[in-house]
């Protein structure tokens, strides 16, 4: 699915105070700000909102409760008109342009994998093979930053006073996690849907504290997945969606449709999957963060601490139904609830006036091509797999036989540069002996020689 590059940025600031309409300026905007204190945050939260583009924070704005995403941009500031500077997006990538606030080409994280030419092989972007999994026994945990090639805003925070500010990341996705934390953060906690745990790699510690192994072992994601999803508000309600299964939807394992209800006790497997395609997967990492909070003591000490969150479950679910389904609807009111939760929590733990809060997006979304498809929207989805098939054979009539082409990822077609060589030819070469027939595909609008 296709990413859209607009996202949205909302800023809660503790040390910023609202200006008050002067008699002499009615019209003054209620939310214009003036400095009035240099006193620093106890507390930063960042929040992620994995697949979350602008208008989902408008669409279903009259059924938002005043305490979550309204609550945001009422007291905060919004920034409407963001945007990613690269292509293609995606969550990794996202991610550390957020909290870097570098681009792909200087932090090195080129998207959630791409192909490394010295190795020979595609790289998971936060992929490590010296470390090893703490809290589980799958491999889940063979991960670290060090693909990360820059500093994080989190990394400089800790380096600015001696590494004293705890800094620590929680989402369900590793690198949901692993990159918004940097380089030198105290923890970074991801969900393993092997055990159901929250773990680490022994790039942070050799053991989990003892408050994680006791969030483990409450069996939090049994809990959430020993119930059906049933919709929060009546079906008729969810006027901003989509009729309930569409053709185009994504059915679960063992549904006969993609309609409400989703009975999870009856549909799941073994492990803990599922519970990242529902809502409760962003639950349980809303009530792990508040457990890190607590636990850590984070915005309790001299220095100022730093938490990110990234919220995963929007990503999931909105690649299995769509960004028009019910089930994103309903997605966001709930997680709308879960971020007013944990607002709410700030407010009586650290007190507002101690706390910053931002919220983002890694990347947006397209609509459903099928869907667009459907309804006489110019829309498809496109082969990529066919056209290096063909590419490669235009580039063996052209020049002989060889594997001139190692892979193709991220909308980036990788040569073989050693073959190149041997043979006397340039990346120019090939980039005038496929443009023309690339540029005759429907869905490519040019072809960039990168080298």
């Amino acid at each position: 699915m296709k990413k859209a590059l607009l996202f949205l940025l909302i800023i809660v600031a503790p040390v910023w105070a609202q200006q008050k309409p002067s008699s002499k300026n009615k019209a003054a905007s209620p939310t214009a700000v003036v400095p009035f204190s240099a006193a620093k945050p106890k507390l930063v939260v960042g929040i992620v909102v994995d697949q979350m583009s602008y208008d989902f924070l408008i669409r279903y704005d009259n059924k938002y409760g005043n305490g979550g995403f309204k609550r945001l941009v009422r007291e905060g500031f919004l920034c409407k008109n963001a945007h990613y500077n690269y292509v293609p997006t995606y969550t990794a990538p996202g991610h550390a342009c957020v909290y870097t606030g570098s681009v792909p080409a200087v932090h090195g994280i080129a998207g959630n994998e791409w192909f490394d030419q010295r190795m020979g092989k595609s790289v998971y972007c936060t992929e490590d093979s010296t470390a090893r999994t703490v809290g589980s026994e799958s491999l889940a945990g063979q991960m670290s930053p060090r693909n990360l090639l820059t500093t994080t805003v989190t990394d400089q925070l800790r380096l600015s006073n001696n590494r004293q500010s705890k800094v620590i990341g929680v989402a369900l996705k590793d690198r949901g996690a692993i990159l918004p934390a940097g380089h030198l953060a105290n923890a970074a906690y991801w969900f393993d849907s092997f055990s159901g745990n929250w773990i680490t790699s022994d790039y942070y510690m050799k053991q989990l504290p003892d408050w994680v192994r006791r969030f483990n072992d409450g069996k939090t994601a049994e809990k959430y997945l020993s119930k059906p999803w049933e919709p929060l508000l009546p079906l008729d309600q969810y006027s901003e969606s989509t009729a309930d299964d569409q053709p185009f939807e994504g059915r679960f394992r063992n549904e006969t449709s993609s309609a409400f209800p989703h009975d999870l006790p009856k549909i799941r497997a073994a492990d803990f999957e599922l519970v990242r395609f529902t809502p409760f997967g962003n639950s349980i990492t809303k009530d792990f963060a508040l457990a890190a909070i607590q636990n850590e003591k984070l915005g309790k000490g001299p220095f100022t601490d730093f938490l990110t969150v990234s919220f995963s479950s929007t990503d999931y679910v909105g690649h299995q139904f769509g960004p028009y389904a019910v089930e994103t609807e309903d997605t966001y009111l709930r997680l709308d609830r879960d971020i007013a939760e944990m607002l709410t929590f700030l407010d009586t733990h650290l007190g507002k006036q101690n706390v910053l809060v931002f919220l983002t997006a890694d990347h947006g979304v397209a609509p459903v091509a099928d869907q667009m498809v459907r309804d006489h929207v110019p829309a498809g989805i496109f082969d990529g797999r066919k056209m290096i098939t063909d590419l490669k054979k235009l580039l063996n009539a052209r020049f002989g036989e060889g594997e001139w082409i190692r892979s193709y990822e991220n909308q980036q077609i990788y040569l073989n540069h050693k073959l190149l060589a041997e043979k006397d030819k340039s990346v120019e070469d090939v980039h005038e002996a496929i443009g023309p027939s690339l540029l005759q595909l429907e869905g490519v609008a040019d072809v960039v020689n990168l080298h």
